[in-house]
């Protein structure tokens, strides 16, 4: 009888548990189980571990009762990311390679039945969770060549990517001989691609100056926007820009958002440090949008996190999918909860929304007139409830152009100018308060966003007539909070207090 342990990891949640491959082989009928609380796809790798270790030209011990355990038994375990263990496992079990050089090793990854290695979801996870671990020998990660690419981001991580189950079995044959030479195995070197260009310029949009304006306060302070337009005003076309008026990333910021696109399936090495813009269609329902399933999956606002998330059409998105986004704005993550279990993701997005002010959308437009009743307007936009509008912070109207104004109109200012003052803006906040205003709570607030007698007094009266919440009053002391930091301001003043004002109108004035 013989039994091989090798380590690997499971996803739950963007966490990275570890799991170890125990095999034994011993004398009885023929049979191959898998147990430890493995999905579906876990247990079809029974087939291909066979076929890929036969077609590699190794030994499969057919005649022998293969029993496979994915310890602890309580995780669950999906995804074909247990293959090269499982595999490699027998072939420790049966003496094929040497079970003690795998010691300090963890490996993942699918087998097709010819022996290659295909990518696995979440390989940064995985990465990170070595990284993070208190130990005084960190594992060495063994995967795919793609997904090894990924993995080699994360600083002082070790990872070595392999083509096929030979390269990697050729570095644990039994013997003191040195391994032999393999194509496909090498250490992957933490080299970071070049940022190129990723975003659209905003010189490209023409006029718009309120729209554009609102825009560079979101940016410098972390806030929401809600754009409200006649169709083809541009509401589109500045929201796709607005991740380029954003600060760069930091490295911390650039692996949790490449872990969560990884964990997604979405990540592509190109993509590194490139703030994501997700644009989900309005019919995306709310587990599609705050992610679920079983296993948990990051929904759209976890696949955007550090960067923006674009709703566009937002009363047409479904009332529960909106509601869900309540709490994520807030906390800047989300828990979802299962009978079975219970994952957390992150989600610290920018949420940048569009509508139109009514069903036929010209309501208010100087280019068509409106064929909507108050009746369908209040309708539309009751769509949106208060609560979630309350967590907007800046609503702003985008008025159409008119045919002539967008011919000779000049360019718009670049986007590296805007974001010069954004980064500016937010290194007086950091400075300050140690975080953007948007992320101010509590007794904080009354300190950094303290209001002169003038100023606190019309912020009054302004909220009485308007009858804004609590909510509502902070969001807006936080947006001039942000327009004093751009300006330079040490204290919040009148202007810029009226100024923010301005941007909790765009619904009112609309009816």
């Amino acid at each position: 009888m013989s039994l091989a342990l090798v380590h690997s990891r499971a996803l739950l949640g963007l966490e990275a548990r570890p799991v170890c491959v125990e095999v034994h082989l011993a004398n009885g009928l023929p049979s191959f189980t898998l147990v430890g609380l493995a999905e579906t796809e876990v247990k079809e790798a029974r087939e291909r571990v066979r076929s890929a270790i036969q077609n590699a030209g190794l030994e499969f011990p057919g005649n022998k009762r293969i029993t496979v355990n994915l310890a602890p038994a309580d995780l669950p375990k999906d995804s074909g990311r247990f293959d090269l263990p499982i595999a490699l496992g027998i072939l420790a079990a049966s003496g094929q390679i040497d079970a003690k050089k795998l010691e300090g090793y963890e490996f993942a990854g699918e087998l097709s039945l010819g022996g290659d290695l295909r990518p696995v979801r979440g390989a940064l996870a995985m990465s990170l969770a070595l990284a993070s671990a208190d130990a005084d020998h960190i594992p060495r990660l063994v995967l795919p060549e793609t997904s090894a690419q990924e993995a080699g981001l994360v600083p002082g991580a070790t990872i070595y990517q392999a083509q096929h189950l030979l390269d990697v079995v050729r570095q644990f044959l039994p013997g003191d001989v040195p391994p032999e030479p393999a194509d496909g195995w090498r250490r992957v070197e933490a080299v970071r691609p070049a940022l190129p260009g990723a975003y659209a310029d905003m010189a490209d949009v023409k006029g718009q100056a309120g729209a554009r304006r609102a825009l560079e306060i979101a940016a410098a302070g972390g806030h929401s926007v809600l754009m409200m337009g006649a169709p083809g005003s541009g509401k589109s076309m500045l929201a796709q820009r607005f991740a380029g008026l954003l600060p760069p990333m930091t490295t911390d910021e650039a692996l949790e958002s490449a872990a969560v696109a990884s964990l997604g399936g979405r990540f592509s090495i190109d993509q590194w440090a490139i703030r994501p813009t997700c644009s989900p269609h309005h019919t995306a329902s709310a587990v599609a949008l705050v992610g679920g399933g079983s296993p948990p999956r990051p929904g759209e606002i976890s696949l955007a996190h550090r960067g923006v998330l674009f709703l566009d059409e937002l009363p047409e998105f479904p009332r529960a999918a909106l509601e869900a986004l309540r709490e994520p704005l807030e906390s800047g993550r989300i828990t979802i909860s299962r009978a079975a279990q219970r994952a957390e993701f992150p989600a610290r997005f920018q949420l940048v929304a569009a509508m139109n002010p009514c069903p036929c959308g010209y309501l208010g437009s100087g280019l068509r007139a409106c064929r909507c009743s108050p009746d369908q307007v209040s309708r539309y936009q009751g769509k949106l409830s208060g609560p979630l509008l309350d967590r907007i912070d800046l609503h702003v109207e985008v008025g159409a152009l008119a045919a002539n104004e967008l011919v000779n109109a000049p360019a718009g200012e670049a986007s590296a100018a805007i974001r010069q003052r954004v980064i500016e803006a937010r290194e007086r906040a950091q400075t300050r308060q140690r975080s953007t205003n948007q992320a101010l709570e509590g007794q904080a607030i009354d300190e950094q966003c303290r209001l002169d007698e003038a100023a606190a007094k019309f912020l009054n009266t302004a909220a009485a007539r308007l009858g804004w919440s609590g909510r509502s009053i902070h969001r807006c002391l936080k947006v001039a909070r942000t327009i004093a930091d751009l300006a330079g301001a040490s204290t919040v003043q009148l202007h810029h207090v009226a100024e923010a004002v301005q941007y909790r109108r765009a619904l009112k004035a609309a009816h």
